[in-house]
């Protein structure tokens, strides 16, 4: 067993969430190990944890989307290598793929409030915070999920919870193809994306881009995050 499996406490009598970096995994794989970490955390087995990754180019659709907003047909996604699924989050369409950070907090909300409005919104201050760091002003749209900037969204956010332990997260585009955007109506709205690479001078990593989304996130939930390079023992082969 590795070594983080268990007490949630950082020895400090703080809190303590570990970061497990997937690379780039393809969506259903990164689903099923989502699955299988919140089993766990709802056992009380592993402490807090966040997964970042990059994707391999995949819709996915909410319980509240609908393939209405899909607008090509299966031959130009078999053509594109684009993956479709339906998953558990709430909201509509929406895209993953090579060129953007996800990440997914495994998290235990009765240790945050018991509050899903509240964790949301942390959620969506971790890239407003993020973005503030790099010089890019963005917001919230009120009545609109995500993170804007001006009319232009940057950040997909959608989570689901059971048993009051989340799974799913946010989605920070750093360099994405704008031509799968076009495929969809993304959230089910005909809005305009954008990524960090067409705000900033400078070219962040990817890494650099996980880096500062968990710095920004950490306040926000009280935690210490601890880097977990090994391989976890319900997914990632070493």
């Amino acid at each position: 067993m590795t070594s983080w499996l268990g007490s949630t406490d950082d020895g400090t009598g703080g809190s303590r969430a570990v970061h497990l970096p997937l690379g780039r995994e393809a969506y259903q794989a990164t689903h099923e190990r989502q699955l299988r970490l919140h089993a766990l955390r709802v056992q009380g087995a592993i402490p807090d944890t966040v997964l970042s990754v990059e994707h391999d180019p995949v819709f996915t659709i909410g319980r509240r989307g609908s393939r209405e907003n899909l607008l090509v047909p299966p031959d130009t996604l078999r053509r594109e290598g684009i993956a479709v699924y339906d998953v558990e989050r709430g909201g509509d369409i929406t895209y993953h793929g090579p060129g953007q950070v996800v990440l997914y907090p495994i998290i235990d909300l009765r240790g945050h409030g018991r509050d899903l409005a509240r964790y949301v919104r942390n959620l969506e201050q971790t890239v407003i915070d993020f973005l503030a760091a790099v010089e890019v002003t963005a917001q919230r749209r009120p009545g609109l999920p995500g993170v804007w900037v001006g009319e232009r969204k940057i950040a997909a956010v959608g989570v689901h919870v059971k048993r009051w332990v989340t799974l799913h997260g946010l989605a920070l585009n750093v360099r994405v193809n704008p031509e799968h955007f076009a495929m969809i109506n993304p959230c089910g709205l005909r809005i305009e994306v954008v990524s960090l690479d067409d705000l900033v001078l400078r070219r962040y990593s990817l890494d650099e881009v996980v880096s500062g989304l968990l710095g920004a996130m950490s306040p926000l939930f009280g935690w210490r995050i601890i880097d977990q390079v090994e391989a976890e023992p319900l997914g990632r082969r070493p």
